[in-house]
């Protein structure tokens, strides 16, 4: 199995949130060599930039270090099929005036292009931002019930 993993799961994880555990799984069967994990190093730099700004860049560093120590392998390049596909999703689910209630960010966009490169799920959380016609390009798991919309 393949899993391409959003910024919320890794934080999740990381901070112990809820539905960590099933993050945790996923880490776990890549150890044990049953599933590759991959995340975008784009969905990396929204977990790294985040704990700078809560913890201060030193403190940042060593959760950086940790995650370079996870049985997770981080994409540094974008193919040409992820570009398009990212694109597609970006330009797509755009918010209103789209056929999407909510904007999907580029960070999401590519994430989930990555997983359908990959013939991954996409482990998120990040429900909102996936219309029924965005989940049929690629399976998706979402490790703890996503957010709903107001």
């Amino acid at each position: 199995m393949t899993y391409v993993l959003d910024a919320c799961a890794l934080i999740a994880y990381l901070k112990k949130e809820e539905g960590q555990e099933k993050v945790l799984d996923i880490l776990q069967k890549a150890e044990n060599e049953t599933a590759s994990v991959y995340m975008s190093i784009i969905n990396l730099i929204e977990v790294h930039y985040g704990f700078v700004d809560d913890l201060g860049k030193e403190r940042a560093a060593v959760i950086l270090n940790k995650i370079y120590n996870l049985p997770l392998q981080i994409i540094d390049t974008l193919n040409s099929h992820v570009f398009s596909e990212a694109v597609r999703f970006k330009s797509t689910y755009k918010g209103k005036g789209s056929i999407s209630k909510n904007p999907l960010s580029l960070a999401d966009a590519i994430g989930l292009a990555t997983a359908i490169d990959r013939h991954g799920v996409f482990v998120t959380a990040d429900g909102g931002f996936l219309e029924p016609e965005a989940v049929e390009h690629a399976p998706v798991f979402w490790f703890r019930p996503p957010k709903q919309e107001k």
